[in-house]
């Protein structure tokens, strides 16, 4: 597989919640399967039931499928309550050719602004730009998710 020789735009998402950020930052990360839409974005899907992020660095984030079996999407690898999260992305992938997710709370008016990056596309070779156009989509549709929970 050929590697891009140019640096790829990241992914950059912004959504503001009517959250304090260690309400914010929770939702997301605690919360995550409350919100998160498995039946069009995950590696089961009809047969995918949960999704969990683990708190801590070198936590796993994965989605849990109706026989018990897990599928991984990616590894903590920053964690700063209520100001930041960082994982690596691949959803039943290499983790060797995984992406990086950064999400980044910071108050706002009376609720948090929640910045979304995801970058290190370079690692997909030849199918980088292709993967990174789809969840250029696919942000919005999850991030949606989140938005809908944080405002119940």
């Amino acid at each position: 597989m050929n590697e891009p020789t140019e640096k790829i735009t990241p992914v950059v998402k912004s959504v503001q919640v009517d959250l304090p950020p260690d309400a914010a930052f929770r939702l997301f990360t605690e919360g995550i399967a409350s919100w998160w839409p498995l039946r069009s974005h995950s590696v089961g899907e009809e047969k995918a039931v949960s999704c969990t992020l683990e708190g801590q660095i070198g936590g796993r984030i994965y989605e849990t499928m109706k026989d018990g079996r897990q599928e991984e999407w990616g590894e903590v690898t920053i964690w700063e309550p209520p100001a930041r999260v960082a994982f690596t992305w691949h959803p039943g992938g290499d983790p060797d050719r995984a992406t990086q997710v950064e999400v980044n709370f910071r108050p706002a008016g009376t609720g948090t602004q929640v910045d979304l990056t995801h970058r290190n596309w370079e690692v997909l070779g030849d199918r980088a730009n292709r993967v990174r156009q789809s969840y250029e989509g696919g942000w919005e549709i999850v991030l949606g998710g989140y938005l809908r929970k944080a405002g119940e």
